[in-house]
């Protein structure tokens, strides 16, 4: 049997892999973070906008505690959910990424100061709140598409977005447009209306661009392939890209004759290496190809079986 236990996943390679990328995505989001949030006061639907709202509310009651500090304690907190309610490996990696994002703010601020890079009587990073907003969701965004391709997350919304997605059923573009407004609304507490309301706009956009990478980084090509050759093209799909693939048999509507259909599930980069096989091999087939936006099952385990 499989072993599936979290100790197993840390002991392969892949899983370290995995933590030096997170690593990698949580210095951008801490960049995003930093230099377009922090200096602009905008408070996007996001658990940096929140530590903001509070190292706010906290500086006018005279207690200085720095955003970075603030968005430590918050992830400290949820990540303990995250591990309990959605699952150990998702867990595991998204309290590592949550727990390094107030460190990398604070190596971003040692490295280069946002004051440095301002222009004199700029309020904020670009000059424009709405520049900034932009700027913020695009770097964001970067590294959010990094994490979900390891199935980690930035921790704080992520998580609370994670935890409406699997106990009530939204999509994740939903679940982070949801968690978003309700946090983006604490800050009237330190914030005009105008700032406000271009921090919902913000969080609706981020929530449509999670959307976006969250069916783009799920989808897959469904393979079709006719071929004389059937049995070689199985071969390689089976042996050398290592999925696998159903056969059907098929009649020719104006030949009459039989053929042997193979249908397949691959990945873009699968795809092309089995187009390159079949042009490089000269192999004779009619092959048609479709996106199939999501996938569930046993597809993903097959990619584990070791070639004999």
């Amino acid at each position: 049997m499989k072993d599936t236990s979290l100790w197993a996943s840390v002991k392969t390679p892949k899983f370290w892999r995995d933590m030096l990328t997170i690593s990698v995505a949580m210095f951008i989001a801490a960049a995003a973070v930093y230099y377009f949030l922090v200096p602009s006061k905008l408070v996007v639907g996001s658990i940096s906008g929140l530590s903001i709202v509070i190292s706010g509310v906290l500086a006018n009651m005279g207690i200085v505690v720095k955003v970075s500090t603030v968005v430590l304690i918050i992830n400290a907190i949820l990540l303990v959910v995250a591990y309990i309610l959605i699952g150990p490996e998702f867990g595991v990696k998204t309290a590592y990424a949550a727990l390094v994002l107030g460190p990398m703010m604070d190596l971003w601020e040692k490295i280069c100061p946002y004051q440095n890079l301002m222009e004199p009587g700029a309020s904020s990073m670009m000059g424009n709140l709405w520049f900034d907003l932009l700027c913020f969701v695009l770097v964001l965004s970067a590294s959010q598409a990094i994490l979900f391709r390891i199935n980690a997350s930035t921790g704080g919304l992520d998580i609370i977005a994670k935890i409406l997605n699997k106990y009530f059923h939204f999509d994740m573009g939903m679940s982070v447009t949801i968690a978003g407004v309700m946090i983006c609304c604490t800050a009237f507490f330190i914030n005009p209306f105008r700032l406000v309301i271009i921090g919902l706009i913000g969080t609706w956009i981020n929530g449509v661009i999670v959307n976006y990478f969250m069916a783009s980084l799920s989808r897959r090509k469904r393979v079709c392939i006719i071929s004389k050759e059937h049995e070689r093209l199985r071969r390689y799909i089976i042996e050398d890209i290592v999925r696998g693939c159903t056969l059907y048999e098929v009649t020719g509507g104006y030949s009459g004759e039989k053929y042997m259909e193979i249908q397949t599930l691959l990945t873009q980069n699968e795809f092309a290496s089995l187009m390159g096989y079949i042009r490089d091999n000269d192999i004779k087939a009619f092959i048609t190809a479709g996106n199939v936006s999501e996938v569930y099952g046993l597809w993903s385990d097959h990619k584990g079986l070791k070639k004999k």
